[in-house]
């Protein structure tokens, strides 16, 4: 959308330094792709004069930041802004309201206030893709969007402006609540991996559960979150799951959590709120993670964590601990060959030593 320097520095509450306020915006960028009319945005101090001598019309800037050679929109938190800028310049695009032709529609599904037809569902602004499939007794709040070829199972609930994106599958019974993102791909409400022995033979435990999913949670692509045995798996409201994630049966995820790529959460796993999961980090069934945790990258959780820990390794331990260790290690080839050289020296002292008893 055209905006001026004035407008956009409105927009983000930002105190606009320097510059042409009527000066036309064309666009937000990074410093590492900024072109003539772009505002580009600079995170700390540090880059300033990356940004000064690019090509940006203007930056967003933190409010340490002293004038120099470009105007300045100055901000308490600039990667906040940074999103909030992109957004005004490239808007999420939106499915038009209303029932594709070539949409499945099962028996009893209810779109909006109890509206069951393609003109209810333009009422509601609920958007329904190409050959989507929507199973008996489902229940599609005002203005969702299910993309083309999204499949939802029996009795499912989608919540106000929630969006599933093309080829998610969302199984029976399953809740997704209020502005909530799946992205394409995912499964949510499968069938949990659980088995009981009949002498040589698996026999599955059959998973009657359901799976939450509550407001404000974002799940990339590829990820599945199985149904609970019993009961619920309960994703906490504003939690965001990155891509190809997989959390098990009856696991338990606090607010506002964020789990990375590859991450793995077994069976029963309790989380608690505001925890951090890094790349491949994983935690073993049955263990709970307490609040403000920070998990890194390939953390393997065997026992319980207490709140606002910061671990690391396999297995996971405090932070301070695993540096110690990964120190330690990576002297281990100078260590081996002082070994060896000590090693060395005591057997021709102990040859020396025979020797002299001998004569």
């Amino acid at each position: 959308m055209p905006m001026t320097l004035c407008e956009l520095a409105q927009a983000l509450g930002a105190e606009l330094v320097g510059g042409d306020p009527a000066a036309s915006v064309l666009g937000i960028s990074g410093l590492d792709n900024v072109a003539p009319g772009f505002v580009a945005y600079v995170e700390n101090d540090r880059r300033q004069v990356e940004g000064d001598e690019g090509q940006a019309l203007a930056l967003i800037a933190p409010l340490s930041m002293q004038p120099g050679g470009k105007p300045l929109l100055r901000v308490a938190n600039p990667r906040l802004s940074f999103a909030r800028a992109l957004s005004l310049f490239q808007p999420r695009r939106h499915l038009p309201p209303g029932l594709h032709p070539t949409a499945v529609v099962g028996q009893g599904v209810s779109f909006g206030e109890g509206g069951s037809s393609g003109a209810d569902a333009v009422a509601a602004g609920i958007s329904i893709g190409a050959y989507c499939v929507i199973g008996d007794g489902c229940a599609i709040a005002w203005g969702a969007e299910i993309h083309p070829l999204a499949s939802l199972g029996r009795e499912v609930t989608i919540g106000a402006e929630s969006v599933i994106y093309s080829n998610a599958a969302i199984y029976d019974r399953v809740t997704i609540g209020e502005r909530v993102i799946v992205d394409g791909g995912s499964i949510i409400g499968g069938e949990g991996f659980g088995f009981a022995k009949d002498g040589e033979v698996h026999v599955r435990i059959p998973h009657v559960g359901t799976v939450i999913i509550e407001d404000d949670v974002e799940i990339g692509s590829n990820v599945t979150i199985d149904r609970a045995t019993t009961g619920a798996t309960v994703i906490g409201q504003g939690t965001k799951i990155d891509n190809l994630v997989h959390i098990a049966h009856n696991v338990k995820v606090g607010r506002n959590c964020l789990l990375a790529g590859q991450v793995g959460i077994s069976g029963s796993v309790t989380i608690g709120d505001n925890v951090v999961m890094a790349g491949q980090a994983g935690a073993r069934d049955h263990v709970a993670v307490g609040n403000d945790v920070q998990a890194g990258a390939r953390a393997a959780i065997i026992s319980d964590v207490p709140a606002g820990a910061i671990i690391w390794g396999d297995p996971a331990r405090p932070h301070r601990e695993q540096l110690r260790i990964d120190a330690a290690t990576s002297r281990l080839p100078q260590l081996l060959r002082t070994v060896r050289e000590l090693e060395r020296r005591v057997k021709e002292l102990e040859e020396k030593l025979g020797g002299s008893e001998q004569s």
